[in-house]
């Protein structure tokens, strides 16, 4: 997830949980069309993996990549070093979600450590934003915010706010649905 973070992008990270044991996950990465267009240019770096799906518009670069499975599948290809959400399996039909939000904004941060790197970076990231979802059920807890049909929650921070330093998130942001 971090490594989306480094280049002038939109980041949304939405889990449908189907049903106890499984869901789909989607990543949505959306670039501005100039800044791929100069990307592919200068080292042709893989935006979009084989299992994405490539839109190209006159404004907007987008991939989405969606992937169905057991909740052990959808994560096993993570990188280690990277945060990880983690789904669990309660009692009475509940599933929790979570995801490690605290060190997303740790590793963001870093980046802009050096004033004149953040000032560079502040045209490039305002407006941009990083998103998470999770839907599947009727939400009963969570530290999102929870849609007005109680059915999805979801937490949207600025990138730009990331890196400076300037959110405060939870270590971990989760949401608990009750299976229909």
């Amino acid at each position: 997830m971090a490594s989306a973070l480094s280049a002038c992008v939109d980041l949304s990270i939405n889990l449908d949980v189907v049903d106890a044991n499984n869901g789909m996950g989607t990543t949505t990465i959306s670039m501005d069309r100039q800044f791929y267009d100069m990307s592919q240019q200068s080292s042709g770096s893989g935006f979009c993996d084989a299992d994405g799906k490539l839109t190209l518009t006159e404004t907007a670069a987008t991939c989405v990549t969606t992937q169905s499975g057991t909740f052990d599948e959808l994560f096993s290809g993570s990188d280690p070093s990277e945060p990880t959400p983690r789904i669990a399996t309660l009692d009475n039909g509940q599933v929790k979600v979570t995801f490690p939000t605290g060190s997303l904004v740790e590793q963001a941060s870093e980046a802009g450590s050096d004033p004149e790197t953040l000032a560079q970076m502040a045209s490039y990231f305002e407006n941009h934003f990083f998103s998470i979802s999770v839907s599947g059920g009727q939400v009963v807890d969570t530290n999102m915010t929870i849609a007005e049909d109680g059915q999805s929650a979801s937490l949207t921070v600025p990138i730009l706010d990331m890196i400076k330093g300037e959110v405060d998130l939870p270590d971990e942001a989760y949401a608990v649905l009750q299976l229909n």
